[in-house]
Order: C-alpha cells, then structure tokens, then sequence
C-alpha cells in the first residue's frame, strides 16, 4: 500500500507518542542521547538516525503479528523476510518503511502452542479476555487513536505468580505477559556517526567508557555471517512493577540498540559519507537478533544490579 501525505502524518503521530513514552520509562534512552551530545556526536535526539522498532505479540488468533501489523501495513510499511527461532519459540517478520525517514520496524510472535500445556493456560487465561481482534475495532488513520491503543492494557493485570511461572519456561511470555504491546527497543544507527564512533566495535568502547551495561550473549558486538549487519545493546531497563493485588516488583522494561550496515559489494567504493540507506545491507540477522532478545533475560539483566 501506497502512503500518502495524510498516512505519513499519521504515521508521524505513533512514532512520536511511542517514543515519548519508551523515553519516559527507559533511562538509558535520554542517557545514551546525553552521553552522545556531550561528545560532540550530535547536537540533539532528533539528529538520531533510527534503524528499527521492535515489538513483542503472543500467538494467540486474535492477536499475534497478523493482527498487530494491520496498523502498519495501512500507514504504508511493507512486510519482508520471515523468521523463526526455535528455541525461543517464536515466529517473527520484519517490515520496510514507507520512506527512508522512516524506522523498519520487528515484530515477533511467542508460538505458545509450542510450550507447555501449564504455560499455555496461563496465557490463554488473558488473552481469551480479549474475544475479537482490537485492531478493526481502531480508526487506522487517527495516529491519536492508535497511540492510546498500543498504550493501553490488552487483558487484566497479570499476577506475580502467574508472571514468574511464565518466566521459568519463556521470559519471553513472561515480558509480553505485562508489557503488552509496549515499544521493546528503537535503534541509534552507527554507520552515519563521525569517524572513531561509526563502527560497533567503536561504539560499543564509547558506550561502555560512558557507563552503560551492554548485552554480551553471543558477544558485545553481534555480526551476520556476511559482516555487514553488526548489532548491539544495552541490558534492559530493571522498573517496578505493580501487579494483581497491589504487588510490587523489579522486572525487566526497555533497552536501546544499535546497528551498524555496511556497503553492499557493489556500493564500497563510494565514500560512507555519501552511501545510501538502499547502498547498505538491509534486512536482519536471525543469529544477531536471537541474543539481542537475550536483553530483557535476568541472565544479562543481573548485570545491572
């Protein structure tokens, strides 16, 4: 689908309120964008480039990416490769923006039906909560409408209980569990940086000496086999939590990537500062993006306390 002008706007409208919540819930978003102006990178968050969105669905009928991407497949993004990741058990797709100016977006899906009858019952026991699929029930061209919905809680808030069972077999389940629809990540692009910051492996050294805490499942620096799709991120967020009963406890919320896409073969003469977005590697990396799920997983959020 073609986006027009109006598409556009609306588009513009839910980008903006979900990045203006994530920067409200995740610190080191504000804090990644601090430490880049007082190096002299950039002169402020706008000047950011943002690679990707990403977000989490359960696989339940009427939820699940075929429900979830409606919204953006109306404001004009196009649905791309396919992805599986067996031992997370999830199912996920990647979609291309309706401009260059625009971030890809990720979103992945929990394939319940391969976890355990337990697991299973605990999810369908909110998700039947919801009987029909919420996205034909919104105004796809009101970006206000579409905001509050990704805000707004799907089911019932979850129990602590429910949400620790869930965690011993998928983290996964458990973050989507109280989460929702809530934006996962966003993504600083690197490769547009000035020279001794434009590449992960610099990067990440900048972040670090800064004092963040970066995901080291599979390395600090994550590379597809061809080397020109490199990935990073910091340890999710730890926030507190108000469950069923006025319960209260430290989960993990949000982190910030960043990537790095270097020429495709036949663009590397041309000077990085004058490549192209369509001139660099596009797509994911299955590999890559298994472990930076691995940021919101108490085996790399540990390492903030």
């Amino acid at each position: 689908m073609t986006a027009t002008a109006d598409k556009l706007q609306t588009l513009d409208v839910v980008l903006d309120g979900l990045m203006r919540r994530y920067k409200e819930r995740v610190p080191d978003v504000q804090g990644v964008i601090n430490a880049m102006i007082k190096e002299g990178l950039i002169k402020n968050g706008d000047e950011i480039e943002n690679d990707h969105i990403a977000f989490r669905t359960m696989g339940v009928p009427q939820l699940g990416i075929k429900s979830f991407e409606k919204i953006f497949l109306h404001l004009g993004y196009q649905k791309r490769d396919p992805y599986f990741f067996a031992a997370k058990k999830l199912d996920a797709y990647w979609y291309s923006p309706p401009t260059p100016k625009h971030p890809r977006i990720f979103v992945s899906e929990l394939r319940i039906q391969d976890l355990s009858e337990t697991a299973q019952h605990i999810i369908t026991s909110y998700t039947d909560e919801v009987k029909s699929d919420p996205v034909d029930s919104i105004d796809l061209d009101n970006g206000a409408e579409i905001d509050a919905f990704l805000h707004r809680p799907l089911w019932r808030t979850p129990s602590y209980a429910d949400f620790k069972q869930l965690g011993k077999e998928s983290e996964y389940a458990a973050w989507v569990i109280y989460n929702r629809y809530y934006l996962n990540h966003f993504t600083v692009t690197i490769h547009n940086l000035p020279d001794g910051y434009n590449t992960i492996a610099d990067f990440n050294a900048f972040l670090e000496r800064s004092g963040f805490k970066l995901n080291d499942a599979g390395g600090k620096a994550k590379s597809s086999p061809d080397g020109k799709l490199i990935q990073s991120s910091t340890v999710a967020e730890m926030i507190e939590a108000e469950f069923a009963g006025g319960e209260k406890h430290k989960i993990s919320g949000s982190y910030v990537e960043f990537a790095e896409r270097r020429p495709l073969d036949e663009f590397a003469h041309i000077p990085y500062t004058q490549l192209k977005r369509e001139q660099r590697r596009e797509g994911f990396e299955a590999a890559n993006a298994d472990k930076i799920f691995e940021s919101t997983y108490s085996s790399q959020t540990v390492k903030r306390n």
